[in-house]
């Protein structure tokens, strides 16, 4: 008697590193390598096109609710944004809320998990407002290049310092010091944005974003800094960088605190679609986290 065949199981695809996807695309083109022309201000017919589309399915079929303010504290362009607390893949888009479709937002943002497919990755390239990061990649001064060609070209240089959206709600996370030594070598205003309610999404979720004033990073080292750079990439600049995270965060923290409880619907709120808005952008793929 023959012994019943187990059903099969699909094997789950192995998990890569950052750096082996990158190898097998040929190498990993950051920023404006990648992106190969200069960043535009100016909002395309097709980034039009798409935002509306956004709109309708983010605030028409999902009905999320953003509670803004603060954006009377916009300059009129050629600045970084600095925001806070990252908790989603709706955190860009409670940036471009916040933000008028003009000038455009350029997102400084990971390449492995974004470029999924390729018809995606040239849909990104086409429409514009991202300058990919490959974890472990190529150093910061790509960086700093990329963000002076947005502040130059009179766009926005929106950067999510956390680097992950792991952390606790109405809790800013520790921030990286990219962002601050992009502020540091670039010397361009900078915008903090404090948001939250972006870490559970479902029908009718409300989330909230506060524009605070600008600054600079001369203006967040203080009276008690000497007024001199430091060599890039050296230790002197790095200490400096952190002193400035953490000025920075110092100054959104609270806020986050501040706007989270306006997020916060009672428990018997019916809490349609979590899972399945929770991470829809987030979902399962071939990248090692």
């Amino acid at each position: 008697m023959t012994a019943p065949v187990a059903p099969s199981r699909k094997r789950p695809r192995a998990r890569l590193r950052p750096e082996a996807l990158a190898a097998a695309r040929g190498g990993a083109r950051e920023g404006l390598d990648w992106l190969g022309r200069k960043p535009e201000a100016r909002a395309s017919l097709l980034y039009r096109i798409i935002r509306l589309l956004a709109r309708f399915v983010l605030f028409g079929l999902f009905r999320f609710r953003i509670e803004t303010s603060g954006q009377e504290h916009l300059p009129a362009g050629g600045y970084l944004l600095v925001a806070g607390a990252h908790r989603g893949w709706m955190d860009p888009f409670v940036v471009m809320h916040a933000l008028p479709t003009e000038p455009r937002s350029w997102f400084l943002g990971s390449g492995p998990s974004t470029f999924t497919s390729r018809w995606r990755e040239w849909l990104i390239r086409r429409l514009g407002g991202l300058l990919p990061v490959w974890r472990g990649g190529l150093g910061v001064e790509g960086h700093v290049r990329s963000a002076r060609a947005v502040v130059e070209a009179g766009a926005v240089f929106a950067q999510m310092p956390e680097g992950t959206v792991n952390g606790q709600p109405g809790r800013l996370g520790p921030f990286r010091p990219g962002a601050a030594v992009i502020a540091i070598r670039t010397g361009a205003t900078i915008v903090p944005l404090a948001m939250a309610g972006t870490e559970e999404l479902y029908v009718g979720r409300r989330m909230a974003s506060r524009v605070l004033a600008p600054t600079t990073a001369r203006e967040l080292l203080g009276d008690a800094w000497d007024g001199a750079f430091p060599e890039p990439d050296s230790r002197a600049e790095l200490e400096l960088a952190r002193r400035v995270s953490e000025t920075l965060a110092a100054r959104i923290g609270p806020v986050v605190e501040a706007l989270h409880p306006l997020t916060v619907d009672p428990p018997d709120q019916p809490r349609r679609l979590r899972r399945r808005l929770t991470w829809l952008l987030l979902g399962p793929g071939p990248l090692e986290h």
